[in-house]
């Protein structure tokens, strides 16, 4: 009886022949075995059409191409190709597609509507696939490489924990048609970061900033628009501040803060100037107003007495002061044209009191009233400055006040 062969050229040989040769038969054999295992063999392809793997029974060679347990493709591709085995075939490949040239690479049996492991145009990765030879009519090849994560693979993982995943400085989370999502950046030495935690119900999830320095506490999180683009946040209402601290809505840097609606269509703004001295503005749209719904005042400043009298009306345009002594009142410091002001002059208990004006203030007929005398009673005036001169607009005298 002749030796017969296995799909991958394996010879088994019969009772009583190749006598003085089982040796050497034996070896070439085991060779086999050896190229099924983890032999690697390149195999050039056809650069059209089809490439049949070869058999050689009992050549423990690269003839040998369907025995090796690792291949790569080459050729410069000219069109869509297949590469074929025998329908008897049963292995596991490993495979790189080592091709050049836009075209697919198709991996089957030579017969058969089974199914097939393909290589897309332009994917030259490499692909674990299984041989089953599991109908003799229509066996399959199927890719195993969808159930392992590989440098080329597109994986597509659930319910997989992630401890430490790393992204090269520009590398991205994707969407499913593979476009950037989420982009990630370095510098030279992190030690900022920047956490996402999810929250129960009733809650909402949380953004902050952590570091793993020892030095930094009070962490920014910075969000930086490209060119002029906007930050927007699609919330009916915005909530500043640490629990129950105060907050502070600032520039960064030197600009003014500006308040406005629809982007600055059809509104006024309220507008904080920047730097010493400077304005809090309000401007409004066409004829609007400002309203203020609400009681709107000066709180009363206490003016500490001086014979001649110092009143910084920025600070304290509405006053009073007890006189101890008679009084003249200086010129008013940081005054503003259109400015109102009022002042109320209130005799100590002892009475007596005169006051006099300096010439910065004006009154009717350019004669001042002459202040009450009686003691613990008061005299209330009102001033508007024209940039030049104080203009009384009201003075009521002799009132109680006590």
């Amino acid at each position: 009886m002749a030796s017969t062969y296995t799909p991958l050229g394996v010879e088994l040989m019969a009772t009583g022949e190749n006598a003085g040769t089982w040796g050497t038969k034996t070896n070439t054999g085991l060779q086999i075995l050896e190229q099924i295992s983890g032999g690697y063999v390149s195999i050039a392809l056809n650069t059209t059409g089809a490439t049949t793997l070869a058999v050689s029974d009992g050549a423990a060679t690269d003839g040998n191409q369907v025995a090796h347990r690792c291949m790569t493709f080459t050729a410069a591709l000219a069109g869509n190709v297949t590469v074929t085995i025998p329908l008897d075939v049963q292995q596991l490949y490993v495979i790189k597609n080592s091709t050049t040239n836009s075209y697919s690479v198709e991996f089957k049996y030579v017969s058969g509507s089974g199914g097939s492991v393909t290589w897309a145009s332009g994917d030259r990765g490499t692909k674990i696939v299984y041989a089953t030879a599991n109908d003799g009519t229509n066996p399959d090849i199927i890719d195993a490489t969808t159930d392992f994560a590989t440098a080329a693979s597109t994986t597509t993982f659930t319910n997989k924990t992630l401890t430490a995943p790393k992204f090269a400085d520009g590398g991205f989370i994707a969407d499913a048609g593979g476009d950037e999502t989420l982009v990630f950046g370095e510098v030279s030495t992190p030690v900022n970061e920047l956490k996402i935690t999810n929250a129960a119900t009733g809650s909402g999830p949380i953004i902050s900033s952590v570091s793993t320095s020892s030095t930094d506490t009070n962490i920014d999180i910075n969000v930086t628009p490209a060119g002029t683009g906007n930050v927007n946040l699609s919330a009916d209402a915005v909530q500043i501040g640490d629990n129950d601290a105060n907050a502070t809505l600032t520039t960064q840097g030197t600009g003014d803060l500006i308040l406005n609606t629809n982007n600055g269509t059809n509104a006024g703004d309220i507008t904080l100037l920047d730097g010493a001295n400077g304005n809090i503005e309000f401007t409004n749209n066409g004829t609007g107003v400002v309203k203020f719904n609400d009681a709107a005042y000066y709180p009363e400043a206490n003016l500490t007495f001086d014979a001649t009298q110092d009143w910084d009306v920025q600070a304290s345009p509405v006053a009073k002061v007890t006189l101890t002594d008679n009084v003249t009142f200086d010129a008013p410091s940081n005054p503003t044209t259109g400015q109102f002001i009022s002042i109320l002059c209130i005799q100590d208990n002892t009475g007596s009191r005169t006051i006099a004006w300096n010439a910065v203030f004006e009154f009717a007929a350019e004669t001042a009233p002459t202040a009450t005398t009686t003691g613990d009673q008061a005299d209330l005036f009102s001033f508007r400055y024209n940039g030049a001169k104080w203009l009384s607009v009201g003075t009521t005298l002799d009132l109680t006040v006590a």
